[in-house]
């Protein structure tokens, strides 16, 4: 299992081997590191928790919690794991991940599907038929009902259902993207190339993870 933060740069496209266009998602990915290991005899799950983007200035409990590293990292993350991965030396075994390890692009080769976790856009307050593809009603021969939601309830319970669909706040929410394969990966400038669409605007923040297929 491998994982790595980075800022989503934009979209654009390239050509393979037999000519054929693909959609990519360029994403800057890490340089990352290790900053807590989290294991499940003292925490109850394993996973490692990942820092990004070097910064001049953050909050005073996040530099006491980054203090052994020397660093002041913007963005951190957890990223779950199997349990044997994460743990201790123990029979003669060593851990593959250590705190203050650095994680760049190259832990992705190409070919390999991955998981891609983002916060989609923004897009204010909207309608239903806009935030819950709902149908409009007629928009002649006398009718009132354009693009309103229609009924929301019966007579009894007198109250609205919670998780009814009406309008409100659309976007801005925490959205997967699963088996996306990894197209390309420059290591030299720590950039990803991921097949299509990623969630979230440019220079949003992405978590890509998944198991190398080599």
């Amino acid at each position: 299992m491998k994982a790595i933060l980075g800022r989503k740069v934009g979209m654009t496209h390239v050509y393979n081997d037999k000519g054929e266009m693909i959609p990519v998602t360029v994403v800057e990915a890490g340089p990352c590191f290790i900053t807590q290991i989290r294991t499940l005899e003292k925490d109850g799950y394993s996973a490692i928790q990942i820092g990004f983007e070097e910064t001049k200035k953050i909050k005073k409990p996040q530099e006491g919690h980054l203090a052994k590293l020397n660093k002041k990292l913007r963005f951190l993350k957890e990223a779950r794991l199997d349990r044997e991965v994460v743990e201790v030396e123990k029979e003669g075994k060593k851990a593959e991940y250590k705190v203050g390890d650095e994680i760049k692009a190259d832990i992705f080769q190409e070919g390999d599907s991955v998981k891609i976790i983002g916060t989609s856009k923004g897009k204010g307050f909207a309608g239903v038929i806009k935030r819950h593809n709902f149908h409009r009603g007629p928009m002649s021969h006398g009718s009132h009902h354009h693009r309103a939601p229609g009924s929301i309830g019966a007579m009894f319970p007198q109250h609205v259902f919670k998780g009814t669909k009406l309008s409100g706040r659309m976007g801005h929410a925490r959205s997967t993207v699963k088996s996306t394969k990894v197209v390309s990966v420059d290591a030299e400038n720590n950039m990803i190339a991921l097949k299509g669409a990623v969630p979230g605007p440019k220079k949003g923040l992405i978590l890509i993870s998944g198991v190398s297929s080599k």
